[in-house]
């Protein structure tokens, strides 16, 4: 598995642990830089990870307007925690870093939606973040 891939996940357990716990999303990402700072031999992957989270920080608002426009009949507060999760990751990889094709972006995200949330969320993630990608 990549170091970017490592991150995605990473950057998920963050904004999935904030979103759960009820925390400020810094306050949970300042919590897991303390504890990365113990691991040096995941550096690699904790920095990009501290780049998402800190990029959705940055634009949570315009990203959750893309996610609530293109999530067709679904807000926000509907979607499965880890579905949000993804989701602004995607979105911020989408629209706020270009050095991830969207292709990739959107794979990536399918995936980590297969692999921690429900049967569906992969096809739903991917149709949310593909209309976004071709609106864009």
């Amino acid at each position: 598995m990549s170091a970017r891939s490592k991150a995605r996940k990473r950057a998920l357990d963050i904004l999935f642990q904030s979103d759960i716990r009820g925390d400020e999303l810094g306050v949970t990402l300042a919590a897991e830089a303390k504890r990365a700072a113990g691991e040096p031999s995941r550096e690699s992957s904790w920095l990009y990870a501290r780049d998402i989270v800190d990029g959705v920080i940055d634009n949570r608002d315009a990203i959750d307007e893309q996610i609530t426009t293109f999530a067709k009949d679904w807000s926000l507060a509907r979607m499965p925690a880890v579905d949000r999760a993804v989701l602004r990751i995607g979105v911020w990889e989408l629209l706020y870093n270009d050095e991830v094709p969207a292709a990739v972006a959107i794979d990536e995200a399918v995936e980590l939606a297969k692999e921690f949330s429900t049967d569906d969320s992969g096809a739903f993630v991917h149709g949310v973040l593909g209309r976004i990608a071709r609106s864009s």
